[in-house]
């Protein structure tokens, strides 16, 4: 890559557009270093903090269960909901197939 370190050159990037095989013009060879680059300089700056004293987080905030606990309820009567059903056969719901043709 570039002999500068720290520094993206127009010939990084039509490297790495040549093994992404990408048809890039010079134009966008052009934006895309100076794109590119800002985000490696962007990069280089966080990993240059200290971060000696951070505790490692896998998500920033601190996660709580959102879930109520399970608790034992009366339940709709089967009978009484089937009978309101447009169509039922025997203790389900009948409604029409969903998988291609059926009887």
């Amino acid at each position: 890559m570039s002999d500068r370190p720290g520094r993206l050159s127009p010939d990084d990037v039509r490297h790495v557009a040549h093994l992404a095989r990408l048809d890039l013009t010079e134009a966008e060879v052009e934006a895309f270093t100076r794109q590119l680059g800002a985000v490696l300089d962007h990069a280089a700056g966080v990993a240059a903090l200290d971060t000696s004293g951070v505790v490692p987080t896998a998500h920033p905030l601190p996660l709580r269960n959102v879930l109520r606990d399970d608790e034992v309820t009366p339940s709709l009567d089967r009978a009484e909901v089937l009978a309101q059903a447009p169509d039922a056969e025997g203790s389900r719901f009948r409604v029409p197939p969903v998988l291609g043709d059926g009887p």
